[in-house]
């Protein structure tokens, strides 16, 4: 069965399905929902990052007008743990114990009548502490390292000895940041029990995990747990663990028998809900003369909490970014007394190809060898650890079209050798990718007599635009008007999804509702042709097509009838369909999973005085497969493109190295890039749909910031002739 429309609505720029009740105000984000009867909630944090709790001080803030409850390790119920994902184990249980962890631990919370009754007795909870010394310096010999602890370190070929044999040998030693997810919108929980039933309103990207996490937390089943989330306000990979706060609002709920809101603020929001680690990565890179890699050997330490395993592989994506026969790559993470870290943009790949697509730069210069023509000449079209071919790579094409709009010929080789007045211009490029990432996901669609159609799953849209997509998506496959479909989602009583993250849901959720709607339309085909009376009289679902509402033989519109038609007849007011989908096997389909590659190319000037850096455009070409929605993908490479210019030059949460407090946890100190530092971003879309999935897509949430932080760095020393190893890249750096 098929549709035979030209597919006019997948890949069409169509305007959001959401965008009307976000303009207006009316989207219901996690912070706006209240229910009758609540009371409010505010946590307490440590002033200490390492050590005991010897004493707590509550009589004050529980004799404060309004305090309904104030909980600690002292009197908080004993609650069980989450489990264990794909992202790592469950943060630590709130309140559990005496001990401190980090700065910024919660240690208390106050439950009272209203917010700000809630937040000024929080401010009379005293404790007094044993303190430890932290350990917060990432390279720290006492720190406690974990090898390989995810078993993704990858070794071919014997690397030592072809660095010593190499013509041309590059080492660098690069550091990257600690950076903070930071969504504008503030993360907030809304819990109220119904006997032992609980529905939460959660900042997530992820409903179904929230939903385990709670059940397993409170030993009740899943099916007496809701959770709702119909709009996040960002997230960039802080909604993708359910966080000791969202657990504590639950608790703070079930003892106080009322609804309990919660909402973080923005200083909460740089302890409580993850951020991207620091870490530091050595590379060496050995070539032949003609550029051909020989030796690549990639390590990294990256920084965890104390007691976390969030997923970090720093080094893992240059095991098959590029041909190259001898390979080593390792990864460890130093656990310190900070707050747990977790996935943000690209997680991983960002801190990894900063260091890889440096070095390759610099690699290039050393054999005076153009380096766009360096990375084509170690082009791979086929996954060099298993030699099967990618399920779908127009990286080359990235390379060809990108340069070509950018104007890449053009620019002089030489270091130093552009300018505009007192403006050094450098230009760079870089290449990016994010590996294919999905996991099981669910969807379910019905159409109903009046031949409307309602296609739901309990994913999250992040503001990547999945209600469209995935409305227009269903239309297609359905063979429906967009405005006859609605597509819906946030409710993890709704068939289960994979989480909004990984830049995975596109795919995951997108063959789900291929499935369900495929079934669905078989549903219809097999009701025809039993009946009678039916156009479609003995024609198996392999023989039908569907357009305009209508199923119809393959090839014959004028043999067939609508769904509402089939449906009177039968006396049916609706029918339903489950679909699924699994990520793809390399043994079944013999290919790699191809995730999105790009080529960035990004022009800079350098104040020669003063060391000030401005991006001046930038040039994304990228292959994401099949583009469902032109219009939302290329506001998704945009929004990463921002997201690593901030990387690159601004972004950097500070930790006080004695005290482990964070010295910049406001947005008044915590530099992000704004419009006057963001230039018009040019993104072109290249390649066809991958072979690897009925759908073809690809996720582009990642990729787009992936490249940028290298390409920048690039651009700088080509401005500067001024080799950048640090991120951020400051003006001290280039004085």
């Amino acid at each position: 069965m098929s549709t035979v429309e030209s597919r006019p609505l997948v890949g069409a720029g169509v305007n959001r399905v959401d965008g009307p009740r976000k303009v207006t105000g009316t989207a219901p984000y996690p912070m706006d929902f209240s229910v009758p009867g609540q009371a409010y909630g505010a946590l307490v944090q440590s002033t200490v990052s390492a050590g005991r709790i010897i004493r707590m001080d509550t009589e004050e803030a529980e004799r404060s007008p309004g305090v309904i409850s104030v909980l600690t390790h002292e009197n908080a119920p004993q609650v069980g743990t989450g489990p264990t994902t794909v992202l790592g184990e469950a943060p630590p249980a709130p309140l559990r114990n005496d001990r401190v962890m980090h700065h910024g631990q919660h240690i208390a919370f106050v439950v009272a009548e209203t917010p700000e009754q809630a937040a000024a007795a929080a401010r009379l909870v005293h404790a007094e502490y044993e303190a430890a010394e932290p350990l917060l310096d990432l390279q720290d010999p006492r720190a406690q390292h974990l090898v390989d602890p995810w078993k993704m370190d990858h070794s071919r070929g014997d690397v030592s000895a072809a660095l010593e044999a190499a013509d041309v040998i590059v080492r660098g030693t690069y550091f990257t940041a600690d950076n903070t997810n930071n969504p504008l919108g503030l993360f907030a929980t809304l819990a109220a029990w119904e006997e032992d039933t609980l529905t939460v309103h959660d900042t997530s990207q992820w409903p179904s995990m929230v939903r385990t996490t709670l059940a397993m937390v409170f030993g009740i089943p899943e099916s007496s747990v809701r959770v709702l989330v119909p709009y996040v306000g960002g997230g960039f990979g802080a909604g993708l663990r359910a966080w000791p706060h969202v657990i504590l609002t639950a608790m703070a709920a079930r003892t106080t028998k009322r609804p309990v809101k919660l909402v973080l603020t923005r200083p909460q929001m740089f302890t409580s809900v993850g951020h991207r680690p620091s870490g530091v990565q050595w590379l060496s890179v050995g070539a032949s003369r003609d550029g051909g890699l020989v030796a690549l050997d990639h390590r990294s330490l990256s920084s965890l909490s104390m007691e976390d395993n969030d997923y970090e592989p720093f080094s893992h994506g240059t095991a098959f970014a590029y041909q190259c026969p001898n390979v080593i790559t390792r990864d460890q993470q130093a656990k310190l007394n900070i707050a747990v870290p977790t996935s943000m943009r690209a997680p991983a790949e960002a801190q990894g190809s900063f260091a890889l697509e440096s070095a390759l730069d610099e690699l290039a210069y050393t054999l005076r060898m153009d380096p766009l023509e360096l990375r084509i000449r170690n082009h791979t079209e086929v996954d060099p650890r298993n030699g099967l071919p990618w399920s779908g790579k127009a990286l080359l094409e990235c390379y060809e079209v990108g340069a070509r709009r950018f104007g890449w010929a053009d620019r002089s080789p030489e270091p130093r050798s552009m300018r505009d007045g007192n403006w050094l211009v450098g230009y760079g490029m870089a290449s990016a990718m994010f590996p294919y990432f999905a996991t099981p996901c669910m969807a379910e669609a019905t159409v109903n007599r009046d031949g409307s159609a309602f296609v739901r799953s309990a994913a999250t849209d992040i503001g990547t635009g999945t209600y469209t997509v995935m409305a227009q998506l269903s239309a297609e496959e359905l063979g429906l008007p967009l405005d006859k479909v609605r597509f819906d989602l946030g409710d993890s009583d709704m068939p289960d999804s994979m989480m909004a993250g990984g830049s995975g849901l596109t795919g995951a959720l997108g063959n789900a509702v291929h499935d369900a709607c495929r079934r669905l339309v078989g549903l219809f085909a097999d009701l025809a042709r039993g009946d009678a009376d039916s156009p479609l009289l003995g024609a198996s679902p392999e023989d039908v097509e569907v357009s305009g509402g209508r199923v119809h033989l393959a090839g014959r519109p004028d043999r067939g009838e609508s769904y509402a038609d089939i449906l009177a007849r039968h006396g049916l007011a609706q029918l339903t369909a489950t679909g699924s989908s699994r990520p793809p096997d390399p043994a079944e389909i013999g290919m790699s999973p191809a995730g999105a590659y790009g080529a960035k190319f990004v022009e800079v000037r350098v104040d020669a005085d003063l060391g000030i850096v401005r991006v001046a455009r930038v040039v994304s070409a990228i292959d994401g497969g099949r583009i469902l929605n032109e219009k939302t993908a290329r506001s998704q490479i945009i929004g990463g493109t921002v997201g690593g210019i901030g990387m690159a030059l601004f972004e950097d949460t500070v930790t006080d190295p004695r005290t482990g407090r964070i010295a910049n946890g406001t947005f008044g100190d915590y530099l992000v890039a704004v419009n006057a530092d963001i230039p018009e971003l040019d993104v072109i879309f290249v390649g066809e749909p991958d072979r690897g999935t009925p759908t073809g897509t690809k996720g582009v949430g990642e990729v787009g910031l992936v490249g940028i932080a290298p390409a920048i760095a690039n651009a700088v020393y080509h401005a500067t002739g001024k080799r950048i190893r640090d991120l951020p890249i400051t003006i001290d750096n280039l004085l």
